[in-house]
């Protein structure tokens, strides 16, 4: 598989987290005490490490100073995992300070000046890697590369197996024609298609109606208009809009686009087709939001359910009582969702461990799962009633009830006056297990054979 490629405007950004408890005595302005600095890579930079967090093998091709902010930058790209092929570029890097005390941006500084074009040809390693990749996410921050007359005419090359995303900005450049998909937020699909705001009820409909007016300009295949709190929809000729709701997140927003832009070139590079990489993406920039994402340099399992050892934490934190729940779930139906609900109302959280498919045929025969654990764990994940999922491998979840160490583990059924296997291992950490009503009627067992009876009748 080959690399992914990024190229665009590169920034150095600087977080400078401090506390506000009084207002200067000549100004109205708040004085920001204990002022932390926290460095991290913007613009194009960005897009790129998070890409890193996503798939392996990124290339980030952008112009950056030979200053200490330019230092500072090719720094954390290393630290992320991300190669940097330099274009010729002789003026300073462009920095962007934000100022904030208890979470709140009070001021922002710019410095770099207004653009990073790059001096003269892009040079024989950038055209080499330009030439080459098979996806490339374009990440344009209006300050002149993507502009470059070299740049446009490697990318606008025609080239059937290239997907090219394309993260657009006011100030910079249209898209080369045969772009696969771009990416605006919908105040710039707004402004690009030049029409105004439209009344609420009208607009998913103004932005289905842009988008297409933007697709045959640009002669793209797709747009992806992202909606902030509210997803994205995707518009392509000839089809009807797709729409992605997002989860609803409270959280930091920068970044999220960068985050959206990022998860999807790095889904289309997987081999995933456009709608279901535009569902990845709103479900990561969810994730980055809400914090629970990939943050610049971080790395690993992008598309894991939150970390039940996360959860666990957070309710001890608060001196919460944490319930496990466990089984194979191959079909959901109503006697697992009453369990699950009647678990969750034992304590603050639950966790529930999932049986793997192994596991599964192990206990039940070679028939069995008719679901496999991927998609049991994403039916489990959207009730509102389950926190996290953890699939295991073993016969008994014991391992995992040792790991996550809860306070209760709930089971459903008759077991009379049995001793649950599972109570020796919750024992101990004085966990406790309990036996909660199982609705009658009601087993996946049962299912398949009434499935089997009507299909014989």
């Amino acid at each position: 598989m080959s690399e992914l490629l990024v190229v665009g405007d590169a920034l150095l950004d600087w977080n400078v987290d401090g506390s506000a408890e009084r207002l200067c005595p000549d100004a109205p302005a708040p004085v920001v005490a204990d002022a932390v600095e926290q460095p991290r890579p913007g613009g194009a930079a960005l897009a790129a490490t998070l890409a890193a967090a996503f798939t392996d093998s990124v290339t980030l091709v952008a112009a950056v100073g030979d200053d200490e902010a330019g230092d500072e930058l090719r720094r954390l790209l290393g630290s992320a995992g991300v190669r940097l092929v330099e274009l010729p570029y002789t003026g300073p890097t462009a920095e962007k300070i934000r100022i904030r005390a208890g979470g709140q941006v009070l001021v922002r500084l710019d410095r770099g000046g207004p653009t990073t074009t790059p001096a003269g040809p892009i040079g024989t390693d950038a055209r080499a890697v330009l030439d080459e990749a098979q996806v490339v996410l374009v990440s344009d921050y209006g300050r002149g590369v993507t502009r470059h007359p070299e740049v446009r005419e490697v990318l606008g090359t025609s080239r059937p197996w290239r997907q090219l995303v394309w993260d657009p900005h006011p100030r910079g450049a249209e898209p080369v024609p045969g772009t696969r998909v771009v990416t605006p937020n919908e105040q710039e699909a707004t402004l690009f298609a030049g029409e105004g705001e439209r009344p609420a009820l009208a607009h998913l409909a103004a932005l289905a109606g842009q988008g297409r007016v933007l697709a045959s300009r640009w002669q793209a295949a797709g747009v992806a208009i992202t909606m902030g709190a509210r997803g994205a929809v995707l518009i392509q000729p000839g089809s009807a809009p797709f729409a992605v709701p997002a989860r609803p997140q409270r959280g930091d927003t920068c970044g999220a686009g960068d985050c959206f832009a990022a998860a999807l070139a790095a889904a289309l590079r997987r081999g995933a087709v456009l709608t279901e990489a535009v569902t990845a993406a709103v479900d990561e920039a969810s994730r980055y939001v809400a914090g629970d994402g990939p943050r610049p340099g971080a790395r690993g399992d992008a598309g894991s359910t939150p970390e039940a050892t996360d959860v666990a934490a957070a309710i001890r934190r608060e001196g919460g009582t944490l319930v496990a729940a466990g089984g194979c779930f191959d079909l959901l139906h109503a006697g697992h969702v009453q369990l699950l609900r009647a678990a969750r109302r034992l304590g603050d959280g639950l966790v529930v461990l999932l049986n793997s498919d192994r596991s599964v045929r192990a206990l039940k025969g070679s028939g069995r799962p008719v679901v496999a654990a991927v998609d049991r764990a994403a039916v489990l994940s959207a009730l509102d009633c389950v926190d996290a999922v953890v699939e295991f491998d073993e016969p008994t979840p014991a391992a995992a009830l040792a790991n996550l160490r809860p306070d209760i583990f709930a089971k459903g059924g008759d077991y009379g006056n049995e001793e649950l296997p599972e109570q020796a291992v919750m024992a101990g950490w004085g966990g406790q297990c309990v036996v909660l009503p199982y609705l009658a009627g009601h087993s996946t067992t049962t299912l398949f054979e009434e499935v089997q009876r009507r299909g014989m009748a």
